[in-house]
């Protein structure tokens, strides 16, 4: 079970930025980083973010309160696994201040909130469900060798028909990967490439 509060949450970050990676790369947004995560990638790059009781427990109206000192109405919810937690009350509040609500997710715990877009990342450590399958917008699915390919594939059939298929190199092996990845993308081009590009710009 997660660890799941109606009035608070745990946040390890919460920044201005843009979107560094898939469909809305390059928009202004506001990042909400919670804590907590149960899947536990050896290649995650915020693993600050796994352990939930070390991060402050913010508000609800804290945290939107921070997401509305700044001019866009983009608030994406990310992790750690943000689905860890309760976020009914969260994006209930963000809409409501007219925000539109993306989350970046392994999908492997059960889904709350409203969200305008979904972003599914699922992971090899612990199996996405089907309800956000069958629900996700993107399948963004992080390329750490050639083996991945073919598990990609696997998703991409499961997958509705509209949504999007993003194939991202893993930050550390992009120079070995990224090459196969486009040879892939230009014989299967029903994937799009999504690099990280905020690590290129040094921006959160």
């Amino acid at each position: 079970m997660g660890i799941q509060t109606a009035s608070s949450i745990p946040v390890m970050e919460a920044f201005y930025t843009l979107q560094g990676e898939g469909f809305h790369q390059g928009r202004a947004a506001y990042f909400i980083r919670l804590g907590g995560c149960d899947v536990g990638c050896f290649w995650c790059d915020v693993k600050d973010s796994w352990d939930a009781s070390i991060h402050p427990q913010l508000t609800i109206d804290e945290i939107v309160n921070g997401a509305i000192a700044h001019p866009s109405r983009l608030a994406v919810i990310t992790g750690g696994e943000p689905l860890l937690h309760d976020l009914n009350a969260l994006t209930n509040l963000l809409k409501q201040k007219g925000f539109e609500t993306n989350i970046e997710t392994s999908g492997s715990s059960p889904l709350t909130g409203t969200w305008d877009w979904i972003c599914l990342s699922p992971k090899k450590f612990k199996a996405p469900l089907p309800e956000i399958i069958s629900k996700a917008n993107e399948l963004k699915v992080v390329i750490y060798n050639k083996h991945d390919f073919e598990w990609a594939e696997q998703y991409a059939a499961l997958v509705n028909d509209q949504c999007l298929l993003y194939l991202q190199p893993e930050w550390d092996k992009a120079a070995e990967i990224t090459p196969s990845i486009i040879e892939y993308i230009q014989l299967n081009p029903q994937w799009r490439m999504s690099t990280q590009v905020h690590k290129y710009l040094n921006i959160p």
